[in-house]
């Protein structure tokens, strides 16, 4: 897809799948300062100045950042799971040896209350039913700044 999508010089396309292919392997390898930088420049690319500030306009935007991970994973929003609903989570498709991701967004607070909201509410164990290994992720979103931070924990089921 990659190469055809370049053959037809559609460059715009190509850079988006490649970034896209960028952001999986840096949270994979749990490279926070590349995944924010990445994050950053696709929310201001991908969102509304009207609603910039908005949750689930994060959320759409990284469903679209992260639009090469459907290669490997099953893309959920505001999956149930636990004791509430995690943001987002990808679930490995079959013979995919990858973890599972379980992202939580935050506004103006930080990761680490991403992380806790994760494991106060037992986001891993329904999630676990489909992936023995997690990779939760929070992503904090500072309005003043307009900058991302990001926070990987590994989870063991």
């Amino acid at each position: 897809m990659e190469n055809a999508v370049k053959a037809t010089n559609w460059k715009p396309l190509a850079d988006t799948i490649s970034q896209s292919k960028r952001l999986l392997r840096a949270t994979l390898d749990g490279d926070c300062e590349t995944v924010a930088r990445i994050i950053d420049t696709a929310h201001d690319e991908n969102t509304s100045i009207l609603s910039y500030n908005n949750e689930n306009s994060m959320a759409c935007m990284l469903t679209i950042a992260y639009i090469y991970a459907k290669n490997d994973y099953i893309i959920h929003r505001e999956f149930a799971s636990g004791k509430g609903f995690a943001d987002i989570v990808l679930i490995p498709r079959k013979n995919v040896d990858s973890p599972a991701l379980v992202i939580e967004l935050k506004y103006d607070k930080n990761t680490n209350s991403g992380i806790d909201q994760i494991l106060r509410r037992n986001y891993p164990a329904k999630v676990s039913e489909y992936a023995d290994r997690l990779l939760l992720v929070a992503i904090n979103y500072e309005k003043d700044t307009k900058k991302h931070e990001v926070q990987f924990i590994v989870h063991n089921s």
